[in-house]
């Protein structure tokens, strides 16, 4: 019956950061914060931007902890404690000074009335009122507009954070009365040492090249890193592998992919169809050959340029080898036309009914104008026209 009641908290939850220190990726923002903090200037209206993930609601509750911590001391002037009353109201959502707002779902003017008259009365428990407005950018141009009166005059109680993805869709009158943080994707050299300190911690055993894999999906969001990281647990029951994690997204194994691109360096176009055919058929979604196809060439043509500079945390060193052997093959002159085909690939298999075929015939023409004969051909015959 305990276990039942227990709830079982993901890890975008868990391991959600309570204290600046905790943020990844952020420094710009957390100096800042941390200086105002210090100084005692703090502005009336912070602006959160970003994309989905990346800590801007986060970021708020924790501006929101450290201004109403009631622990403040000279040596944790910045920081919430996470042990008072405060903090810890915050932390379960139900402080009476910290007000969280959906403005997806709150949109209307009269939402907005009601928070601006709520914002004229002095905090019950703490220093500070603070409003988070999620999405804020869903408000109606009504909304705004009645915000605008108080952003112009604010009380001196009363903070607003806003948090958003689409900064465009915010008028200039609001934009220009917050000060404004564009919180960055986070890298993933930082997202993979993140999930490798929580593997650590749950006892997950993992190889690099799977949170390697997990990292890539994420696109820079925390949030997508760790939700992840969660499914896949409890898919390779706490045995992280990279085979196993790419084939149950729909990927190849990196192997194979390589393999392909060898023979489309080649122009071996018999084995390129049965290869593709082998990949397809045992999982291996059709964007996801491209995307792998595309980073491939983005690599070799890095470690091209930077020779013996070039190192990736992303991959095996099996697979760096691999890269830098091409590299030394391959110039950015056939690289590039390459890459630029593999795009307009991407684009074929979303026009076409039939993607694997879209794929296959794009891989033919690859194939064809890929080798160096061909390539240097075509070169040779545009520096003619030119």
């Amino acid at each position: 019956m305990n276990q039942i009641n227990n709830e079982y908290k993901v890890f975008a939850r868990s391991y959600r950061p309570r204290q600046f220190k905790d943020l990844i990726g952020q420094d710009f923002l957390v100096q800042t914060l941390e200086n105002a903090i210090k100084t005692g200037k703090l502005a009336h209206a912070y602006l959160l931007t970003g994309i989905r993930g990346v800590g801007k609601t986060t970021t708020a509750r924790i501006i929101a902890m450290s201004i109403n911590c009631l622990n403040k001391n000279q040596d944790n002037i910045t920081e919430p404690c996470l042990e008072c009353s405060s903090c810890k109201s915050i932390i379960n959502d139900n402080h009476p000074d910290v007000l969280e707002m959906d403005a997806a779902s709150k949109t209307g003017v009269d939402d907005i009335r009601e928070l601006i008259n709520n914002a004229s009365y002095t905090p019950s428990l703490s220093k500070y009122k603070i409003y988070i407005i999620d999405e804020v950018h869903m408000l109606s141009n009504n909304a705004f507009n009645a915000l605008l009166k108080t952003l112009e005059e604010p009380p001196k109680h009363t903070k607003f954070i806003f948090a958003t993805t689409e900064t465009r869709k915010i008028p200039l009158t609001i934009l220009s009365r917050c000060q404004r943080f564009d919180l960055k994707r986070v890298t993933n050299e930082q997202l993979t040492i993140l999930l490798e300190n929580i593997c650590d911690k749950e006892a997950i055993k993992h190889e690099i090249g799977a949170l390697n894999t997990l990292c890539n999906l994420s696109g820079g969001s925390v949030r997508d890193a760790l939700s992840l990281l969660d499914q896949m647990r409890l898919v390779t029951n706490n045995n992280l592998t990279t085979e196993v994690i790419r084939n149950t997204l729909g990927y190849s194994d990196l192997e194979n992919c390589f393999a392909l691109y060898n023979e489309i360096i080649k122009g071996n176009v018999p084995e390129l169809l049965a290869r593709v055919n082998q990949m397809f058929n045992a999982g291996a979604e059709v964007k996801n050959i491209l995307n792998d196809l595309l980073e491939i060439t983005y690599l070799i043509s890095k470690a091209n340029i930077l020779k013996d500079n070039f190192t990736e945390i992303k991959v095996s060193s099996t697979i760096e080898t691999e890269i830098k052997n091409l590299a030394s093959q391959l110039q950015i002159s056939t690289l590039a036309p390459i890459w630029q085909m593999l795009l307009k690939a991407v684009d074929e298999i979303n026009l076409s009914p039939n993607q694997f075929q879209a794929l296959e015939m794009s891989l033919i023409r690859i194939c064809h104008l890929s080798s160096e004969n061909n390539l240097n051909k075509i070169i040779s015959e545009v520096k003619k026209k030119l």
